[in-house]
């Protein structure tokens, strides 16, 4: 195998982060909106909506490990994973405008539309995103490169966060005039044509470095065969179900906690007090943009975007901290203080609005450290592979992980779904009964902090630390050499 260390110009990392920007305007929508979008818009019973979310996650986590095969194993004059990102680019875009349509067809026409768009879109990701994800392996071959890389790449994330979890409410309902499935359409076609020219810019930008040797050949059952035996990737993959079974649950639940478990006049007396109000009309009087007058939908954005910010700034020290400490003594430490912040909010009442903002900053930080290095952990498993193996199979390893990704979602947006019918919330119900407000009460706090906790302790076992990093950095350096 080939490699090169060499240092990564700005405008490849810029590239390079696009494509998970445009990936997360579609991705981040899927875990924070398709329940309040199947429940509250396009009226599919939450039991339903939770069928639906489940079994779409699973066929992906499945068509991953199918992609990860096929890319491997894809020989252009392109590379092996940048045609990928260019090919999906615009199915990716159509498919996602289509799955948050809503068609008149009638309650079982609705169920069968949202089977086939949902399901498509989560089949169309995974050829795109796995390919995008296994590109980031073999960009460059440096570690700490691939930290820098994954800081752009997050910042990037961030980005795409801020936009949903912030202005995705007020866009809807702005476009929406009031109705909200006009609303997503129309925000949706902006997202999808984005998303298309920024994947393709993503294409155009970065090169393939680490290539296998020529004479490498495997198949896929040894492919398999070396995942079986490789135990970081084993716990890798079951901290990543874990962390975006958390994130799908309590995200998706979000809009439902302000909507219905905050006390809407101790909010408006918050936002008030805070000065976001004034701040609104000011944007109103110097933008024309006409932000929505609703309290819940402003408290919620501000609480989002609190916590994105802020998210930004713990990825800023993401890279340092890992360089000096490594990458799992440092994710563990923060995932843990994450956690903690999560289960604050088993103590907070509908009134308890700045402690609710306060923790939701705290929150924030420690998870945003983690970000960049779940992603160069799994390169670093590829890494880790090789070397035991003397053979680098970038994809698969990249698609099992994508695989937990989709299960995590799956689960976590079914949980949450499964959890409003269980508690007998009503879609549209303005006062819901408190078993219900007790449920999404619960979703944003014990729940997701409990499986952050169990996710830490899973990690007690991933053997890759900072010492074991550089050793294998440099045995492969010195293979990759020997075969130039």
């Amino acid at each position: 195998m080939t490699g090169s260390s060499q240092k990564l110009s700005v405008l490849e990392k810029v590239g390079y982060s696009l494509g998970d920007l445009a990936a997360n305007l579609i991705f981040q929508t899927l875990m924070n909106f398709l329940a309040f979008f199947y429940t509250d818009v396009y009226k599919i019973p939450a039991g339903t909506a939770s069928v639906i979310i489940l079994t779409g996650g699973f066929i992906g986590a499945f068509c991953n490990i199918i992609m990860g095969a096929i890319a491997d194993r894809t020989n252009t004059r392109f590379g092996k994973f940048r045609p990928w990102v260019l090919w999906t680019a615009v199915p990716f875009g159509v498919i996602a405008l289509l799955t948050f349509s809503t068609p008149s067809l009638g309650e079982k026409g609705k169920l069968i539309y949202a089977i086939i768009t949902y399901f498509s879109l989560v089949i169309i990701y995974s050829a795109n995103n796995l390919p995008y994800s296994a590109l980031s392996g073999v960009i460059t071959s440096d570690m700490k490169q691939r930290n820098s890389l994954s800081s752009y790449r997050f910042v990037a994330v961030m980005i795409a966060q801020f936009i949903i979890h912030v202005l995705m409410r007020p866009l809807v309902l702005k476009f929406g005039h009031g109705d909200e499935a006009a609303g997503f359409r129309t925000v949706m076609t902006y997202f999808s044509i984005i998303g298309i020219i920024f994947f393709v810019i993503t294409f155009l930008t970065t090169r393939e470095r680490v290539k296998p040797l020529i004479d490498q050949k495997s198949t896929l059952k040894q492919d398999l065969t070396d995942l079986a035996k490789n135990r970081p990737w084993t716990i890798l993959l079951l901290v990543t179900v874990l962390i975006f079974i958390t994130l799908a649950l309590k995200g998706g639940m979000y809009i439902y906690y302000f909507k219905y478990y905050l006390n809407e006049s101790s909010l408006a007396a918050f936002l008030e007090m805070i000065g976001f109000n004034n701040f609104t009309i000011w944007l109103n009087h110097s933008t024309g943009f006409q932000w929505p007058n609703d309290t819940a939908s402003s408290g919620y954005s501000l609480f989002n975007a609190s916590g994105i910010i802020f998210m930004i700034v713990g990825i800023a020290f993401s890279k340092s901290l890992a360089d000096k400490f490594g990458k799992r003594d440092v994710f563990g430490f923060c995932l843990l203080a994450s956690a903690t912040c999560l289960l604050m909010f088993v103590f907070y009442q509908p009134d308890s609005i700045a402690n609710v903002f306060v923790t939701q900053i705290l929150h924030g930080f420690f998870y945003g450290i983690t970000i960049p290095l779940l992603w160069t952990m799994i390169a670093d498993v590829a890494d880790y592979s090789e070397w035991k193996n003397n053979r680098r199979a970038t994809a698969i390893i990249f698609s099992a992980m994508i695989s937990g990704l989709k299960i995590g979602l799956s689960v976590g947006g079914a949980l949450g779904a499964a959890f409003l019918e269980g508690s007998g919330y009503i879609a549209g119900l303005s006062e819901q009964k408190a078993s219900a407000m007790s449920g999404i009460k619960l979703s944003v706090s014990l729940y997701p902090g409990l499986i952050f906790i169990f996710a830490v302790l899973i990690l007690l076992w991933y053997r890759i630390n900072k010492k074991m990093e550089l050793m294998i950095e440099s045995v492969l350096s010195e293979r990759r050499n020997k075969s130039v």
